[in-house]
């Protein structure tokens, strides 16, 4: 098959408790071999939720490995046995004590497919109502509402360097001049 790599043989170095990452011996589709490391990931979820002011929630939390706050749109990783619309309104309910209706795919996003296997699901909804916060014991966050058109200016103006989020945003924000939302 073209532009295939052939696995030959893979190795695990590392089993943690989110990632795993092994390195694999692969042959080329010209012959040549070579190695491949990967990191794999159960996958996440990310939701869009607009509210009847047009206003998307966003959360801002410490995010380690930049060592700064991120705004980001609620998310969070694939918890197993659920499916990732399951998981999409568990996050939603526990960062934001968001209830939404009608949730709509927007898609999948590979966010680094050069090394890691990790799909992270996107999907838009509206928000019904709005319950408790019940984030996780190792979760600080603060939960805002920004404008949609704001949030469209952010994105552009790099203020969002969160993939999830600025790919999200912006079709959510398509859908919606489109009239599909």
């Amino acid at each position: 098959m073209e532009l295939f790599e052939k696995t030959l043989s893979s190795r695990s170095i590392y089993d943690g408790r989110v990632i795993g990452v092994t390195v694999d011996d692969v042959e080329l589709e010209n012959g040549h071999k070579t190695q491949r490391e990967v990191v794999s990931h159960p996958g996440g979820v990310c939701i869009a939720a607009l509210t009847e002011n047009n206003e998307l929630l966003f959360v801002r939390q410490f995010r380690y490995p930049y060592k700064e706050v991120v705004l980001e749109l609620p998310a969070g990783k694939l918890e197993k046995g659920q499916s990732p619309l399951e998981n999409g309104k568990r996050e939603l309910a526990e960062e934001t004590g968001a209830v939404a209706a009608s949730y709509i795919p927007l898609g999948k996003l590979y966010p680094s497919p050069g090394y890691c296997g990790e799909i992270i699901h996107l999907y838009f909804c509206r928000v019904l109502r709005f319950e408790n916060k019940n984030p996780d014991d190792d979760e600080f966050l603060k939960t805002e509402k920004i404008p949609l058109d704001t949030a469209v200016e952010m994105v552009l103006n790099n203020q969002i360097p969160d993939s999830k989020t600025q790919v999200a945003v912006l079709k959510t924000a398509m859908l919606k001049k489109l009239g599909k939302i």
